[in-house]
Formats: structure tokens, C-alpha cells, sequence
């Protein structure tokens, strides 16, 4: 059997950016946003072979918003079940913010939101907010009429400004907070600390059951602090502190290793607005960091936390966690972050 014309791959492959930043919109996760472009894939495949597509990525925009509408169906029953809270799969750059292209993320605070969305509402929102799909096409993707497809995007919408994390800052500014936030956790200065945070600030943590990271959210500046002063200042092993993108904004990769071959890792993203931080999002779950413990920092401008014994943490300590994280808040504690 011939194979296909290579113009049918040529013509899928320079969508699958297009395909593969929506598909990471719609669910938050990049390995289900890369199985949800390889079934578009699939479909286009057969598609083609049965006739011409007068319009090839709005074609692709729709299947790929479909197959996103039933993952997410599909996960909304998983995700109740998530134990602690559920962070998104970050997307982690290095090197000078120059050379990384950034525009194209879509930041942690926002995604977090659109998780509290309905399917129909996601789909809706990014749809037609990040991809200006009309509401008549998005219709068809959800199977509704024009008018509620509408409807679907304006109470997303509401939800999302209601709850999401204030982040206005550029990145200079995030940097600058950023320092201030280190500096303050690295001495213990709970009020230089409460200081770089917002009043309203919160903390959530993700350890996928796995990490010890926290059953719920923190909230407010003075628990926040408590919280992150401890956890930088009491390592039980050496660990490093580099500067990263998160999802295209300021945040930072912590990486150590135990005696006997553990690793502590973990990514913190954060919300920056009005010279504070809003939100800080901790993803210690091994299943969405993937080969991050592997990726060679370019930029060596963050401090490195002191040297600490390098030791399991002792038993019953706040810092024991299975994985031995850094950011783990302690063994059944109701605090996350």
C-alpha cells in the first residue's frame, strides 16, 4: 500500500505547535496534550485519504477541540478523586529570557483557574478567547447552538476573573520579587517575607499522593511565610536553587539527591502583581516533572542554599516526605504549598 503523499505530513506538522500549545490549554497536562495531537493525527490521516481539506487547520482546530472536550469528560471524574489539590504539568525553559521564546505559554496562575471551569466552558474559552474559533464552529464542537456555545464562554469567563491570581508584573519585576523572596526565606525573615507577598496570597502544593505536598491551599501572608520560611531553611540534604521559566515567567527549579539515590525535586511557578507575589504554585509530583531533573540551566544568577548534611530527614520530621522533597508540608497536615 503507498504511503501518503508527504504533503499530508508536511501540512500536519507545521500545525502541531498550533495543535499542540491549544491541546495544552484545554487540559493542563503536556502528555495528554501530545496523545490528544497524535489522535488529530490519526483522524487527519484518515480524513485526507478519503479527500481534500479546503481549510487544514481550522479542521485540525476542531477535532483537536473534541477529542479535548472528551478527555476532559473524562478526567473531570479522575481529578475528583485527585488526592490534594491538582496542579498543572509545567512547561520549564532555561537560559537568558531573551533566547527563550515565551509568548505562546499560557501562565500557571490562569491554568489553574481554567481547571475550575466545566468542560464546555473550557473548551469555549480557549476555543474562541486564545484561537478566535467563531461561536458557530465551537457550537459544532460541543454539539450545542450558537447561543449557548456563547453562554459556555461568558460564564468561563466570569469564573475565570473571579478566581484567578492577580499577575501583572513583567519579567524584570518578577525577577526582582523573586530575589526578595529568596533572600527572606534563606535568612528567615518572616516579616521581609510577609513583606513580598500579598495580603491575599495563596500557596498550593501538588504531590500527587506520591510527594507529601499538602491536602489544601494557604492562604494569607502570614501563613505563607511560615510555611515557606520553614521549608527552605530546614533541608536534610545539599540542594540547589536555579532560575527558571515556568510557563514563561520568572519561577525556580530546587534539585538535591539523598546518599542512597533519591531525588529531591520540585518547580515553583508564581502569580506577581504590584510588586508581590499573588500566588505560588509547588509541583513536587515525580509524574508531571518528567526529565526536568536533567535539564541544564543556562543561567547561574540564582543563589545556592547552603550546603545542609546530606541525611534522610529524621523520622517524623515536618520534612519527611516519601520522595524527601523540599517543599513537602508535613505528613498530614491540611496545608499545602
Amino acid at each position: 500500500m503507498p504511503s501518503r503523499p508527504s504533503s499530508v505530513v508536511d501540512d500536519f506538522e507545521s500545525e502541531r505547535p498550533h495543535l499542540t500549545a491549544l491541546a495544552y490549554r484545554m487540559l493542563g497536562s503536556r502528555a495528554e496534550a501530545e496523545d490528544t495531537v497524535q489522535e488529530a493525527w490519526l483522524r487527519y490521516h484518515k480524513a485526507r485519504g478519503e479527500g481534500e481539506l479546503r481549510n487544514v487547520r481550522g479542521w485540525l482546530t476542531t477535532i483537536t477541540g473534541r477529542i479535548c472536550l472528551d478527555v476532559l469528560r473524562s478526567a473531570r471524574v479522575r481529578r475528583e478523586a485527585y488526592p490534594g489539590p491538582w496542579l498543572p504539568e509545567p512547561v520549564v525553559t532555561t537560559g537568558p529570557a531573551e533566547a527563550v521564546e515565551t509568548k505562546q505559554e499560557v501562565g500557571l496562575a490562569l491554568l489553574v483557574v481554567l481547571e475550575k471551569l466545566t468542560p464546555e466552558q473550557r473548551v469555549a474559552v480557549v476555543l474562541h478567547d486564545a484561537f478566535a474559533v467563531p461561536f458557530d464552529e465551537i457550537a459544532g464542537v460541543l454539539n450545542t447552538s450558537t447561543e449557548a456555545a456563547r453562554q459556555h464562554a461568558s460564564r468561563g469567563r466570569r469564573a475565570i476573573a473571579a478566581g484567578q491570581a492577580r499577575h501583572t508584573a513583567d519579567l524584570a519585576e518578577q525577577r526582582r520579587v523573586l530575589a526578595a523572596f529568596l533572600a527572606a526565606t534563606s535568612s528567615g525573615d518572616l516579616t521581609a517575607l510577609a513583606a513580598v507577598l500579598a495580603p491575599d496570597v495563596v500557596a498550593i502544593g501538588d504531590g500527587g499522593g506520591v510527594v507529601n505536598a499538602g491536602r489544601k491551599p494557604v492562604f494569607g501572608a502570614d501563613k505563607v511565610a511560615r510555611l515557606y520560611a520553614g521549608l527552605f531553611r530546614r533541608q536534610p540534604v545539599p540542594y540547589s536553587i536555579d532560575p527558571v521559566l515556568v510557563n514563561g515567567a520568572a519561577g525556580l527549579l530546587l534539585r538535591g539527591s539523598y546518599a542512597d539515590g533519591r531525588q529531591l525535586l520540585a518547580v515553583l511557578g508564581f502569580a506577581i502583581a504590584d510588586g508581590r507575589i499573588t500566588g505560588i504554585y509547588n509541583q513536587v509530583n515525580p509524574a508531571k516533572l518528567g526529565s526536568i531533573a536533567d535539564l541544564a540551566i543556562q543561567d547561574d544568577s540564582a543563589p545556592t542554599a547552603p550546603d545542609s548534611p546530606s541525611l534522610p530527614a529524621p523520622e517524623g520530621s515536618p520534612l519527611a516526605a516519601r520522595d524527601g522533597s523540599p517543599l513537602a508540608a508535613p505528613d498530614g497536615s491540611g496545608d499545602g504549598g
